[in-house]
């Protein structure tokens, strides 16, 4: 049976209200039992992030889109009029902080789109869940089951970042997280480094040209989990056990999901700071190498998401370490003034290159996103047309 060719013939993103400056967080996402935090300088000196957007309305606080709002915004974004949108024959839609439980995330995009009717799928997971959404609409094109795909990504975080969410600060002392900034990524680090946003991108199974953007041709896609080795490392809607094990939200009476913060964003900073790299990069890469037969010096364009700006000397010196070395000038990243958008964050980083100019036919971008939830990892190579 033949396979077709799967093409990212546009890209589009969607950044709420204006970005934050970093002296402003706390006035919108408010202050925990009244206080400044003691980490916040220190984490953010940290993570590099100078820059940040919020669905919340730096007056009222309140939200001014759903994240199947946000998200249905980015998708209009890709087309020129409603009658071209109409062309949307499968919707594959990533999150980390969907609006409900149930229905999916994907229907309710679709029923803000008001589209004709199509395949809807909804992903779940953290980081990763934009790149699965992609994985899939890349599939939906090649197997030859649709025409015209669209994957998004999208976080709308802020909403469980809000102070009355936080019933204490972390405990780690303050020289504790100058000794040691990763002892900080739990809740309160999490604060000052999570984001909004929405992107969203058009898979066809022509490299049709639109504009000057160039079409990316997707040479393939891999995401491994390695959830047989390791316990849970980032977890929402939980509590992680002595035994390592979660203890789910359905578990809880109401009162224990306020006073355990259940439904607040968490991580193992042990875990993440000991395996983070070593696994979802290094060890994923080397899979990846051999599986594909890709050499550093094939690659043009490098784009890591990365949580923190204090990871990427490490994911160099991984790089280095294991002969794959791909120059800086090569490297692109644009958490310091987009913030980590989670999911959404590979579509941004790719919207943001792509209307740049800088690449030309023939470039070819090695995408990297890991997530640290039970340690997976993914990479993508891409094809400027």
């Amino acid at each position: 049976m033949p396979v077709n060719n799967a093409y990212i013939t546009r890209t589009a993103i969607c950044l709420p209200n204006k970005a934050v400056e970093n002296n402003d967080i706390e006035s919108i996402l408010g202050l925990v039992n009244d206080k400044p935090s003691r980490a916040k300088r220190i984490i953010l000196n940290s993570n590099g992030i100078k820059q940040r957007y919020y669905v919340l309305d730096a007056e009222t606080g309140e939200p001014v889109f759903t994240n199947a709002q946000l998200t249905a915004e980015s998708v209009r974004n890709l087309f020129s009029d409603a009658a071209d949108m109409n062309r949307i024959d499968c919707l594959a839609c990533g999150t980390t902080t969907p609006d409900q439980i149930a229905p999916n995330h994907a229907v309710m995009v679709h029923g803000e789109l008001q589209t004709p009717p199509c395949e809807a799928i909804a992903t779940a997971g953290i980081c990763m869940s934009g790149i699965t959404s992609l994985k899939y609409a890349a599939m939906a094109i090649r197997s030859g089951e649709h025409l015209a795909a669209v994957a998004t990504g999208s976080e709308t975080v802020s909403l469980n970042l809000r102070a009355e969410n936080y019933t204490k600060e972390p405990r780690d002392t303050v020289e504790q997280l100058q000794q040691q900034p990763e002892v900080a990524f739990e809740k309160d680090f999490l604060r000052w480094m999570l984001s909004d946003g929405a992107g969203a991108v058009l898979i066809e199974p022509e490299p049709t040209k639109y504009a000057e953007q160039p079409p990316l041709k997707i040479e393939w896609l891999d995401i491994i989990s390695y959830a047989n080795e390791f316990e849970t490392c980032m977890y929402m809607g939980a509590d992680k056990q002595e035994d390592g094990q979660l203890k789910g939200w359905n578990q809880y009476a109401s009162e224990g999901l306020i006073n355990e913060s259940v439904l607040t964003l968490k991580q193992d900073v042990k875990l993440l700071n000991e395996y983070i790299v070593p696994v979802t990069f290094t060890r994923a890469l080397q899979q990846v190498t051999e599986k594909r037969g890709v050499t550093s010096d094939q690659i043009d364009f490098f784009l890591p998401h990365i949580s923190s700006m204090y990871f990427y000397d490490k994911v160099k010196d991984a790089m280095s370490g294991m002969g794959f070395e791909i120059a800086q000038e090569k490297w692109f990243t644009n958490l310091c003034t987009k913030g980590n958008t989670g999911s959404a964050s590979i579509y941004i980083m790719l919207d943001e290159l792509l209307k740049s100019g800088r690449v030309k036919s023939g470039d070819t971008m090695l995408c990297f996103v890991p997530e640290s939830g039970r340690f997976s990892s993914s990479f993508m190579l891409l094809t400027a047309v």
